[in-house]
């Protein structure tokens, strides 16, 4: 026969045990998603410079956080701009530099979780057409390809072209995608030199098609080029849906921050096992020689480094004319709020 005490005891244990399932019940309620479906936007999918936004989705980190997320894949950043502008998806992964643009233009977007911390694009020029290529100034005149105009690769070549004297309009830019098709287009020579990302850019370097002249895929060559630490690959929405959606918002960021951490940790076998077979372009080795070039430029933690933001406007200054004499403020385009609680979260 039980006795008194077992049963005050068992009392207050079912006591504690309902008072912390209340709790954690309250917590649920209070942390699930505004909207549970989100589209994100994306210009090339493939390329290194989105892995992050590839493993949260392959290892089912967003669904895991109550989100039901569908990628598009564009042509380039600036398609995938458009498309979160124009509504048809909600949220961009993609560039930093984008979110000041648009402040220039009356439209505030923010970034919330970081991807890249070194923008990873090489401009490469070809050895086919340009085989006496000396110095930046020689591509006056000459056709650069470019994922889409408009996009990351766009600016990082506007201004390695600004810093050697050279206009935008001093060459003629042409989107070539992020793929099989950039690789195409340089060796078929439609175009003179390319602003583009690994995998690619290994595919064309490996043969000796082209040479560099200038890379982002170190942390000591983007300071080199940039001067600073620059942001590259990122989440960002409008300030209203981030306003209205906190925590859709943060679902995403921590879906992003354990991706970024997996990928810290993960061997090469893990990622090509993990990544669809496409992204290998016929070719496991390359695609990881391509990797160990590029590793460093990812983010460990999704936090935007404090130089970052006034770095990338110094840089669109030297060529966008739409930024001259335009007050952006800088800290409305990112915050790291989201990104501190998800690193709270996920060791």
């Amino acid at each position: 026969m039980y006795n008194k005490k077992f049963w005050k005891q068992l009392l207050i244990a079912l006591a504690l045990f309902l008072a912390g399932w209340f709790t954690f019940g309250q917590a649920q309620a209070q942390g699930k998603p505004e909207k549970t479906k989100v589209t994100i936007a994306v210009g090339g999918k493939n390329l290194f410079y989105y892995l992050p936004l590839t493993i949260a989705e392959r290892l089912g980190y967003f669904k895991e956080e109550g989100l039901d997320v569908e990628i598009v894949d564009f042509a380039g950043g600036a398609k995938a701009l458009q498309a979160v502008v124009g509504g048809s998806a909600d949220v961009v992964s993609g560039a930093f530099e984008h979110t000041i643009g648009l402040q220039a233009k009356g439209q505030r977007y923010q970034e919330f979780v970081l991807q890249g911390r070194a923008p990873q694009i090489v401009l490469v020029v070809s050895n086919k057409t340009m085989p006496g290529f000396k110095s930046i100034a020689d591509l006056k005149g000459k056709k650069i390809g470019v994922t889409a105009p408009g996009s990351s690769t766009n600016m990082m070549a506007n201004f390695v072209l600004a810093k050697a004297g050279l206009k935008p309009s001093d060459v003629s830019f042409i989107g070539v995608g992020a793929s099989a098709g950039a690789v195409a287009a340089m060796r078929s020579g439609q175009i003179d030199a390319m602003a583009n990302l690994d995998p690619v850019i290994s595919m064309l370097t490996q043969k000796n098609e082209v040479r560099i002249a200038s890379d982002t895929r170190t942390l000591k060559d983007t300071q080199a080029v940039f001067g600073g630490n620059m942001p590259s690959g990122c989440l960002y929405a409008s300030a209203a849906f981030i306003q209205q959606n906190p925590n859709t918002t943060q679902a995403l960021t921590n879906a992003m921050v354990r991706a970024l951490k997996w990928l810290q940790k993960a061997g090469p076998s893990d990622i090509v096992k993990t990544v669809p077979e496409s992204y290998l372009l016929g070719d496991r080795a390359l695609y990881l020689a391509a990797w160990d070039k590029v590793k460093e430029a990812i983010s460990p933690d999704g936090m935007m480094p404090a130089d970052g933001p006034r770095t990338a406007q110094n840089m669109l200054q030297q060529f966008d004319a739409e930024l001259k004499g335009k007050t952006i403020r800088l800290e409305d385009t990112y915050t790291n709020a989201f990104v501190q609680k998800a690193n709270a979260k996920y060791k």
